[in-house]
């Protein structure tokens, strides 16, 4: 696929930078991997609270925006809005993020375990909604690793997309929500995959990653999801990016009906 090539060509180096590290590396050129760097310094300050809510909006759409254009100008076909449906449609796009699971390892019934209503990604005070889906693995000793296999459980790319944001800065302990998380930016649909709970992040900020390729290795990590009062699960969440560059969750359950399962 073309855009392969133009990602490997852009970016000099995936560096391991940890959401909980200081971005060092500046750049005024609009590349991909320049754009990563400014979500992964957002996504921060976001977390810190070290900036206000209606600026992160103001430099998380600039950020989608760039994005959009420089894989616009890099690809011979726009992804209109006709194009983009299509692909949601089809679900032979996506594949099941879980290696050896299926959909009967989304947590409760139908999918219901999405809550949309209230979700706001700016503002790390707002609390209370899920606009995710849990899928959980066999793991009743709470070790990490499938109770069957006694081995990890890697998490797979649900897209191709390249990896804008990581942390794996964290510890027992951690107040972080997402514990070890990945952001991916999927620029055929124009929105963000967020792979959250990992035990082992396997991927760079910059990098290129193709569906169905591993990317971590489920976990427990995360403020809510260490408790023992919690299943070992992905925490899976959609963002549709708006014309405006603003984040919109969407419900990923018939996705995952219907993506294509890996052993």
């Amino acid at each position: 696929m073309r855009i392969v090539g133009i990602v490997a060509a852009v970016l000099v180096g995936g560096v391991n930078v940890a959401s909980s590290q200081v971005v060092l590396i500046d750049s005024n050129e609009p590349t991909v991997y320049a754009y990563c760097q400014q979500f992964q310094t957002l996504y921060v300050q976001i977390r810190e609270q070290t900036i206000e809510p209606d600026s992160a909006r103001a430099v998380f759409s600039g950020i989608m925006k760039g994005l959009q254009e420089r894989f616009r100008n890099q690809e011979t076909t726009v992804y209109d809005s006709v194009r983009i449906d299509s692909l949601m449609r089809n679900g032979a796009y996506f594949n099941f993020p879980l290696r050896g699971y299926s959909p009967r390892s989304i947590g409760g019934t139908h999918g219901e375990g999405y809550r949309g209503r209230g979700f706001d990604l700016f503002d790390y005070k707002v609390r209370g909604s899920h606009p995710a889906q849990d899928i959980f693995i066999y793991d009743r000793n709470q070790d990490n690793l499938d109770d069957n296999t006694k081995a990890p459980v890697d998490v797979l790319a649900m897209t191709s997309g390249v990896v804008i944001g990581i942390e794996t800065g964290w510890l027992p302990g951690s107040e972080y929500r997402g514990g070890n998380w990945i952001w991916m930016y999927d620029p055929a649909l124009h929105g963000l995959f967020y792979y959250a709970h990992n035990n082992v992040v396997a991927v760079t900020p910059g990098q290129w990653v193709q569906a169905g390729e591993k990317i971590a290795e489920i976990g427990r990590s995360g403020y809510n999801a260490y408790k023992a009062r919690s299943g070992t699960h992905l925490h899976l969440m959609y963002l549709q990016i708006g014309p405006d560059g603003l984040p919109q969750p969407r419900n990923t359950y018939e996705w995952l009906l219907t993506a294509r399962l890996t052993k």
